[in-house]
Parts: structure tokens; sequence; C-alpha cells
């Protein structure tokens, strides 16, 4: 049976296997499963296509797929699905990040149940039970990203603790080593009290909480000083009291001594120009092993250091507050003061900055310690020469400030961990001093006396060597050769500093100046739909695999997508992720009526002469579409591309393609093969550039719609030309416009959709809208006059056409008048703006004509509106 014979029913027709409604839950996992047993997303390095790289941020191995994933892991999928489709070798390669402090914290529960410590098994055997938990639990994120729809190359997955990653590492800190960029010294750190370990500054989390502010009098008559402090316990620890050289009130003490309470020490008032004297009493008490700003007063003045607490923030200073918490220190101290009348003032609650760890929360202290750090200074100078020569582009660009501010006032960076779970220090100590640094291929020092450096390196050490050592560097691989440096780095804006600016110094360090990608794409935080930034406590967290299952991947990823503009904050809602569910459905229900009613990819296209002005619309649509989808990924505007291919989508061929193809596409008269051509033409291009952001359900429509294997593989949408047409876009904008105010106007008078109201058109002419009529009055359920037809309301449409309607008796006249009313008081407004302008000569004479042109137009328009609106007024019945 033909086509242009088929007779069955739409219920009947062939749908290519389509069920009635779309399951995302019978679509996803085989598809996936498919796709990865196929080998789509494989990257072949020996490949003569031109290369494209992503760098996916390692998850830790602890984690699961939170929101900030879903949204990082969608964008980054999108684009390598693009580039597959537009014909580059794409490498997404998956792994996890060894976590160490996360890590360890889990296994260490683990074992607090079973009443043991990690001290109960020895560090060997500790280890070995993380890497069963490694093996046996870790990395579910995996798993998850599967779900999600992850395009990566499962066949090159990694994990920083892996043989390969372990040997860049231990060749990266040797070379550095060499290089005098890496040392080791006493200097202030972040402490965690709770995970006994060193943190850099990134692994700290700043809040503002409620404390307290002492005031406390150091000395007695004319050489008192007070000084204000949110941590009283650590005056044990005072070594000077500094304030500003220049500050009038303190000139006669400098040089002086003053005796420091509850100790019986003397310590000296010292001038320092890193004292704000407009700051309180404009004196500080310097504790240089407890503080960082205070270590370098007592650098720049010979002070000793005092180390007033142990690893777990416990008093050890002899007398009545050893052995007490800082917590219960601080409270014993100011009583102690207050009994010799040592406190001026007290202040709580007083807000102020507390720094935590970032794994445990507990409030991190700053303590005098050795450990080992990076010297960031050429390294970080590198990294900003790099962005701001052009070699890397940040996008969007203004946040690159944010990016120089970090990179240009960087600190050395801690490196060593005082954990049990990572990569060892490669540094051997031997019995008399000795310091080895031992690289990959060298066998360490043995012998009585010789031990291994018992730290570990911070996990940012390693993952900021990924972008290379997950392509086998230090070998000159075939896949750096190939697909180093990677072409873009999709991250969120709050892991620039921590992750981003470690991988460019790493990068052009070990890679002889080429940077480890050539653009940073930087998104916001996922915040909910009223912009609130979604935390447990205010109710608003969102589970990606909860929306997931009730909603399908893709609903999840288009709604994720659509909230992504460059650098800005991204809301959504269970609203919004209803209405994606929706559109994905929308393009069920469509690519199922197009199946059903014969649309077809077989074949060329039609000859522009041989197609409707509704088909040479649509396909004209199609070009401008695909350029700005094409421009919008460019520039990394995922919303954009979004809601374009949304509207284009439900909008330009749900609600009117197809609405005005239904008469030519159920005939068998001339035209409807043309017409089911076009159709499945443009469902072909559409979800081929749908793909991207929502790969499942376009996998599924697409197949069936072309019998072809998979759209991974599909080549990328191009504009043609030569089916751009003015003309046909501007005529059917007319026939939209018609139908659009006719449809408005019923809406207001509350008419019900199917409610057929008598009309007479005049004037499609004007604009070659004419041979329309009839699908005009289809589509705005509009009969024609009858010998009885009265005009109650005229609509007049742009383009000097008008609409005649007998409402009576379905119109609510008093919403009518009110309507017009309405409609005359912005046209007053409009012809008094317009002659206002036209009346002042200093305007007219120096406007361009063309502006000027365009006002009298205005003018004329609203002249015109005035008149039409006055008769229809009077038009109207008086009852």
């Amino acid at each position: 049976m033909t086509e242009a014979s088929d007779t069955r029913t739409p219920d009947s027709r062939p749908t290519g296997g389509l069920s009635a409604q779309y399951q995302p839950g019978e679509v996803e996992q085989r598809r996936y499963e498919h796709w990865v047993s196929s080998g789509y997303f494989k990257a072949d390095p020996a490949s003569d296509k031109p290369p494209f790289s992503i760098v996916i941020p390692p998850p830790n191995v602890t984690g699961s797929l939170h929101i900030g994933h879903a949204l990082d892991h969608t964008v980054q999928d999108a684009l390598s699905r693009l580039k597959r489709m537009q014909g580059f070798e794409v490498l997404w390669l998956p792994g996890m990040d060894h976590a160490g402090i996360a890590t360890q914290n889990v296994v260490e529960r683990q074992l607090a149940a079973q009443q043991l410590s990690r001290h109960d098994l020895g560090r060997e055997k500790f280890v070995e039970k993380v890497w069963e938990w490694k093996a046996e639990s870790g990395g579910a994120i995996l798993g998850q990203m599967r779900r999600l729809g992850d395009s990566v190359d499962w066949s090159r997955e990694r994990f920083t603790m892996d043989e390969g990653l372990s040997r860049a590492v231990q060749t990266i800190f040797k070379r550095l080593y060499e290089d005098d960029l890496i040392y080791r010294a006493n200097r202030i750190i972040n402490w965690c009290p709770r995970c006994l370990t060193a943190l850099s500054d990134i692994e700290v989390e700043h809040s503002d909480d409620d404390g307290e502010l002492v005031s406390i009098r150091y000395g007695d008559g004319d050489n008192a000083i007070v000084v204000a402090t949110t941590r009283a316990e650590t005056m044990l620890g005072d070594t000077a009291v500094a304030v500003h050289p220049d500050d009038e009130r303190y000139k006669h003490l400098i040089g002086t001594e003053v005796e420091l309470p509850l100790t019986g020490r003397r310590i000296p008032i010292v001038a320092d120009e890193h004292v704000d004297p407009s700051f309180g009493t404009g004196a500080v008490k310097v504790t240089p092993a407890h503080d960082p700003n205070d270590f370098e007063i007592g650098q720049r003045h010979n002070l000793p250091s005092l180390t007033i607490m142990n690893e777990r923030a416990v008093v050890t200073v002899p007398g009545p507050f050893e052995g007490l918490d800082r917590y219960e220190a601080r409270p014993a101290v100011v009583d102690a003061l207050r009994e010799q009348g040592r406190i001026v003032a007290e202040k709580r609650p007083y807000v102020h900055s507390v720094g935590h760890c970032s794994r445990c929360k507990t409030t991190v202290e700053p303590r005098l310690s050795l450990q080992w750090f990076v010297s960031t200074g050429p390294l970080a100078k590198a990294a900003g020469d790099a962005v701001r020569d052009g070699r890397v582009t940040i996008e969007p660009a203004e946040l690159s400030k944010r990016y120089f501010a970090w990179v240009d006032n960087m600190h050395d960076w801690c490196i060593s961990r005082q954990l049990w779970w990572g990569h060892r220090i490669p540094i051997w100590y031997g019995p008399a001093g000795e310091v080895v640094c031992v690289g990959p291929d060298e066998e360490p020092p043995t012998g009585e006396g010789w031990h291994q450096d018992e730290d570990v390196l911070d996990t940012w050490f390693s993952s900021g060597l990924w972008p290379f050592s997950t392509m086998g560097w230090p070998e000159q691989t075939a896949e750096l050769a190939k697909f180093y440096p990677t072409s873009v780095l999709v991250t969120g804006y709050d892991i620039l500093f921590f992750w981003v600016a470690r991988m460019m110094m790493f990068g052009l360090y070990a890679m002889d100046g080429e940077a480890p990608f050539k653009v940073v794409n930087l998104h916001g935080m996922v915040r909910d739909g009223l912009g609130k930034k979604m935390s447990k406590s205010f109710g608003n967290v969102v589970d990606p695999l909860d929306w997931i299952e009730r909603y399908g991947a893709d609903a999840t990823r288009f709604t994720l997508a659509r909230g992504a503009n460059p650098g800005s904050d991204v809301p959504i809602s269970e609203e919004w992720c209803q209405g994606s569910r929706n559109f994905c459905n929308k393009l069920w229900n469509a690519t199922r009526f197009a199946l059903m009613n014969g649309a077809t990819v077989e074949g060329d296209l039609p000859a522009p002469s041989e197609l409707s002005s509704v088909d040479k619309w649509i396909l004209s649509r199609l070009q401008h579409v695909v350029g700005e989808v094409d421009e919008l990924f460019a520039t990394y505007e995922y919303a954009k591309v979004c809601d374009t291919l949304y509207h284009f989508a439900w909008d330009d061929v749900c609600d009117w393609y197809l609405e005005l193809s239904k008469p030519v596409l159920s005939s068998d008269g001339p035209g409807a093969a043309q017409s089911r051509r076009v159709l499945g033409h443009v469902l072909d291009q559409l979800l081929r550039l749908l793909h991207p952001v929502i790969p499942f359900v376009t996998e599924e429509l697409w197949t069936v719609l072309t019998g072809a294997e998979t759209i991974v593989r599909a080549s990328w949408p191009t504009v043609d030309k030569a089916l751009i047409d003015d003309a046909a876009e501007e005529e059917l904008a007319a026939l939209q416009k018609v139908v659009t105010e006719v449809r408005r106007f019923r809406a207001d008078q509350g008419l019900r959709p199917g409610q057929r109201v008598s009309a007479a058109l005049t004037g499609l002419g004007n604009v070659g809208i004419d041979t329309h009529e009839p699908l005009i009055r289809s589509l705005a359920r509009l009969d024609a006059p009858g010998a009885e037809f009265t005009a109650t309301a005229t609509l007049a449409v742009t383009g000097g056409i008008t609409v005649d309607l007998d409402t009576r008796g379905t119109i609510d006249v008093a919403a009518e008048r009110a309507r017009l009313d309405k409609d005359k008081a912005a046209a007053e407004k409009e012809l008094a703006q317009c002659r206002g302008k036209l009346g002042n000569e200093s305007f007219v004479s120096k406007a361009p004509e063309q502006v000027v042109a365009k006002i009298k137009d205005r003018l004329a328009t609203a002249e015109a509106d005035l008149t039409r609106i006055a008769a229809a007024l009077e038009a109207l019945p008086t009852a």
C-alpha cells in the first residue's frame, strides 16, 4: 500500500514500534549499554580526525552523584556528543580521585564501629583495608554517571592511585624538588585537630560564626596597653605586642617590655606596619606559633615561636590550663584574667570569620609545623601569563579577574598530609641527616637508619596532573600526542582556585609550556528555583538520581542545561523538570504523528520549486536554528542552545508546522509526498540538534525514524543557505499574526477552544496570504460569514488585514469593551509620543532620516489604530 493510498486510521498506522507514551526506564539502560558495548565512545589516537578532548573533574571515590556533578557532566557530555557528530575524534576520559582525607575517614569510622583504630592495624594493614573498601564500595558514582548518560571512554578509566598515575606523581615531585620548587620548612599551616593533618588553604571553608571579643590589659599604669582577641587561650603563647610605628599613642612604648598576664613573662612592644591603627585599640597581641599574620611579624622581628597546643588542640603549657581542650581553656583563661582585673571589655556574640575543615567541619587551628611546600611563585606566574597572552581563554571573560586574583597572590602550597592513605612523599632520611628524593625508576636507599617520610601528598597534588598523567605521562604516548592539550575544561567557578590553577601550574611545568587546556569554561552553582543556595538545612537539596528515576535522565539534563548561562548560577526546580519531561513527550508524540502520516527520510529533498510555502518556511526556519545553535555552542551558551531548540521544536514544528501540514498529510492531493519528505527531514535534523543534551529519547526516535544504527555517529546538521527563504518566512509570519490575534481575542473573551465564530477576512492579499484563508479559518476556528452576518467586533492586524467577527451570543461585551479601551489608551500614548518627537525641531533636524521616517510610520499606524478601535467600540452591542 502506498503512502498516498494509506486509508488506515491514525491509531492503526505504523509508528515503528514506538509505544503510545515515552517511558524513560524502558529506554535508557538498554540504549546506554548498546552504546558502550558497540564502542561508540572509544577514542582512537591513530585517527586522522581532528582531536577534541575534555578533562572530567575526577569525582571522589567516596562520592555519589550530586546536583553539581549532574550539571557538570551534562555540559561536558553535550560538548563531547556534539564534537563526535561534527567529525572530531573525541576523548572524554573517566576516573576517580582517591580523596585522601575523605576516604581515610570512611574506613576509620568502619574500624571505630569495631572498637579499633588505624594504629591497631598498622600502616600497611590499614592501607590494605582502604584498597578493600575501594574495591567493594568505592566508586558508586561511576555507575551513576552511566545513569546520566555520560559518553566517556570506559576503556580508559583511571584512578589517582593506580600504577601509572603514581609514577607520574613520583616523577613530577622529583623534578620539582631538584628545581628547588619543593622544600620542607616550619611554617604556619591550617591544622585539623580531628583529622590530625595539615590542610591547604583551599581545604578550609570559612563561615561567619558567633564568638566573643575580649579586650585584655597587659601591664599597668602608664605602660599598660590593651589588646583584643577572639581566642583568649592563645595569649599563653604571646611573644610580643605590636603597634603601628606612626601611632602617636604608643610611640613612647615601642622598644619597651610589658608583663604578659598569667605567665610572669615579659614581652617586647614592637613597631610593625602590618598593624591597622584604626582597628580596635591599634595594638595587637603577637602569637607567632598560632596565627599566620603573627608568624610573619615574628619573622620580621626575630621573635620566638611558642607552641602552646598539641595536635589535638589541647593546651600543653605547664600550669593551671595544661590538659584543657582549646574550648575549655578559653573561658578558663578569661575567668583567670577577670579575677586579676585584666578584662577591659567583652563583646558577645561577636560574629567573625572562622575556618573549618572541609571534610569533617572541625574548626581549623593555625599551627606552626614542619611540612612540605611547593614554591608557587614561578609556577603561578606562568599560570597567569598563559591566560594573559591568550594561550588559554577563560569563558566568560569577566571571571578572569577571579583567576588572576588567585594566581597573582598565591601563597606557597602546603602539600604534606599526616595521613596513611595517599601518595607517600618519596623522600628518604638517612642516619646522618641525609635527605634523598627517589624517582620512579630508582631504588630507595637501604641500610640501618634509613626511613621514608611518613606523610602523604595532598590529594590536589595528584589531581593537578590529571590532564596529562591520565594519558600516560611521563611516557610520550600516542594519546598525549593526539589529545594534549585538552580542548576545554568545564567546571564550576567555585573550584577555579582548587583545581584549575593547580592543573595550569603543573601542566605548563611538565609539558614544556603547553597549558593543559585551551579554554576554561566556567559555570555557576546550582540553586533552587528562587535562586537560593541548596542546603540540607533549607530542605531544598535536589537528588539528581531521584529526578532521573521519576522524570528520566533527559528531562534532568535538559533542566540543568537550560539554566546554564556562562559564569552564572543555575536555578532549577522540580516544576521545570516536569516541563522538560513534557518536552520529551512532545517530541515523542510529534515523531509518532509523523510516522503515522508517512514522514520519510528516503531520497533527496524536493526542489524548492516543488514545495509549498509552508514547507519552504519550516526548512528556512531550520537553517536559521542550525546557525544559531552552532554560534551558541561555540560561546558555551548552553541555556540559549536549549531555549532556541525548545521553541523551534515546540512552537515552530509542533504548534505550527504540524498543524499547518495536517490537511496536506492526510490527503492524497498534490504536495503530500513532498511534505512527508520535508517533515521527515525536519525531524531528522531536529533530533540531531537535540541529541547532545537529551541523548536517550533522541536516539530512540531517530533510529526508528531513519532506520539507521545510532544517532551518536550521525553527522551534525549544517546550514544550507539555498533553503533560506525570506519571502516564505514573511508570508508565514503574517499568517501566524492573524491566527495569533484571533486566538488572543478568543481567549480574552473566554470562548471555548472548539467554539466556532463567523468572521469576514479582508486584506489577506495585501501580504500575500489570501491562498491560506482555509488554513487560517481552520486554525482560528472561524466560519465563513452567512447571510445574517453582523460584525460586532473588529481586529486589525498589521499589514492592513481586518478580521470582522460576529460575536453575538458568544462574546462577553464588557470584557471586549475593556480590551478595546486598553488598546485605545495604548494607541493614544503612542500617538502622543510620536507627535512630541516630530514636533521637536531639534530632534527632527539632527536625527537620521530613517529614524524620522520610522516615527512617521508609527504615527500613521497609531492614527489608523484609533480609527479602527473607535469603529469597533461603536459596533459593540449596548447591552
